[in-house]
């Protein structure tokens, strides 16, 4: 509330806290997170569609072949 007396100086607004910038690496390190854990379930999925397709066209040692 402002001091209605035009004699007395005006009340001061306390200064402003410092920009931080916690809430952007916070963000940017979810991202980071979202990234990488897509890139390790595609790596498994395609893993696992590597090896039904194995197992669908017959063949028995499909967990012993190489992944290209």
């Amino acid at each position: 509330m402002r001091n209605p007396d035009p004699w007395q100086p005006p009340d001061r607004d306390p200064d402003p806290a410092p920009a931080t910038r916690r809430g952007a690496l916070i963000g940017l390190a979810v991202i980071v997170l979202l990234i990488v854990g897509g890139l390790l379930l595609t790596h498994v999925l395609s893993g696992m569609s590597r090896l039904q397709d194995c197992a669908l066209s017959g063949r028995s040692n499909c967990s012993s072949q190489e992944n290209p």
